[in-house]
């Protein structure tokens, strides 16, 4: 498949990863010729430094027979024309394109995106899915990383395991002996910073981080299993009031959690705007590191902070000075994958990866044949993928036990006629299935062969 990446920056840079690596022909845009050139050295992509809207530019890239143009550039509008010329000029049948103003996001206005208006095919915003992301941390705060799958009727949980797990140094082989009637699966482990698919003979250590696929109706018993309770969410603060904090502070006013919101922003035309758009959410103005502000906010009686500005750094520290405070639970947003690590050590108990997370949701439109969802987990280490199983696939009708699956990859969860199974050897997978798979980024490609993707693939 030959795609076009307008925009070579954090996003558009991860998604060239993933697709170059995968074996498709590669082109990347972008006007900063220094970003051009890092994409080319690291990756076997090709590049061109010029301005992506241009249609000679795109001409230059092989717009004439691309299958898809991914816009990815930091300007929306640059991102709407290059789908327009890329439509009229050179017909590429697929485009997908990020938009950041929530203008251009109204529902009332989704009308503009037609294909004799502006020909988009695919709307991603950022803000909105790391406003969803920050939503199901707080759903689940017991957990670090969390997802939707098969439609809400499973979820794939991030948990850090402590020293008083119930089930530490326990063989998974013998916790599925132990909770058989439990639809639990631990699809992969990080350990000492190397993330892996587990056996059946694997033990769970103390600092594990386990990713666990798990029907939704046993989430709350499994994290008991892993020794996390559960904890209400009733009040929470949110730090930063720009695009996202906004976003997540009207979802919340908008949800049936009954989680009351109060945000501090620093820039007071920002928290002006903040508070004219929110009804039921108090907007305070002044910094989130403040000791005085987040007393005035009641930092201590709240069950959450959710750090969202537009700075990793004040976030952690955000996230830091409110636990320090009182506050029991800290969420932090952060762009830069090698900050990761710092919030172990910092007493911080989730994060939200912006890039992650819109990586995510382009991979998910891209990979528009039968896979139907698909996260990215860590700095792209490894993928879930959501795949239906076609008749033409080599695992139709096998039992699991018989399927020749490399060594990095799991199946956490089987959907059979609308209920989710947990995956055992004699099962038997079936065409029209729903099969819910962890890879290790280098595995991606052959699970992609067995389940005949590239059929009908793109």
């Amino acid at each position: 498949m030959k795609v076009i990446i307008c925009g070579a920056g954090q996003v558009g840079w991860q998604i060239a990863r993933h697709l170059s690596g995968e074996a498709n022909d590669v082109t990347v845009i972008d006007s900063n010729p220094d970003l051009v050139r890092r994409a080319m050295d690291t990756l076997d992509v090709q590049g061109i430094a010029g301005f992506a809207s241009y249609p000679d530019v795109l001409a230059r890239a092989g717009a004439r027979d691309a299958d898809m143009v991914v816009a990815a550039t930091y300007s929306d509008e640059v991102n709407m024309v290059v789908c327009q010329v890329c439509h009229s000029i050179f017909d590429v049948p697929r485009k997908i394109a990020r938009l950041r103003a929530q203008s251009y996001l109204t529902a009332i206005y989704s009308d503009l995106y037609r294909r004799d208006h502006l020909p988009i095919d695919v709307v991603i915003s950022p803000e909105r899915e790391v406003a969803d992301a920050a939503l199901r941390r707080l759903s689940a705060p017991s957990a670090f990383d969390i997802e939707n799958f098969m439609d809400g009727r499973a979820q794939v949980l991030g948990i850090r395991i402590e020293e008083d797990c119930p089930v530490i140094n326990t063989p998974l082989r013998q916790l599925t002996d132990l909770f058989s009637t439990l639809k639990v699966i631990v699809m992969g482990i990080r350990r000492r910073g190397r993330l892996f698919a587990p056996e059946a003979g694997d033990q769970i250590f103390a600092g594990d981080e386990c990713y666990l696929a798990i029907a939704r109706e046993d989430v709350s018993r499994t994290l008991e299993v892993f020794g996390k309770t559960q904890r209400k969410q009733e009040r929470v603060v949110i730090i930063g009031g720009g695009n996202v904090g906004l976003s997540v502070a009207q979802a919340l006013e908008k949800s049936d959690m009954r989680i009351r919101a109060k945000v501090i922003e620093k820039n007071r035309s920002i928290a002006e705007v903040a508070a004219d758009a929110l009804e039921k959410t108090i907007v305070l103005n002044g910094d989130g590191l403040d000791a005085a502000l987040l007393a005035e906010a009641n930092i201590d009686r709240a069950d959450a902070v959710l750090c969202v500005t537009d700075d990793d750094k004040t976030n952690l520290l955000a996230a830091v000075r409110a636990k320090s405070e009182g506050c029991p639970m800290a969420i932090a947003l952060v762009n830069d994958p090698t900050l990761l690590p710092l919030m172990g050590p910092m007493g911080i108990d989730a994060h939200i990866n912006p890039r992650a997370t819109t990586v995510s949701s382009i991979l998910r439109h891209i990979r528009h044949g039968r896979v139907k969802g698909v996260y990215s987990i860590g700095d792209a280490e490894a993928e879930v993928i959501e795949a239906e199983v076609l008749s033409t696939s080599p695992i139709a009708g096998k039992a699991i036990r018989d399927i020749d699956f490399p060594e990095g990859v799991l199946i956490g969860a089987i959907l059979k006629n609308g209920d989710v199974v947990k995956p055992t050897g004699s099962l038997r997978v079936e065409e029209g299935d729903f099969i819910l798979i962890f890879a290790v980024s280098n595995d991606v490609p052959e699970v992609e062969r067995l389940l005949q993707v590239s059929i009908d693939f793109f």
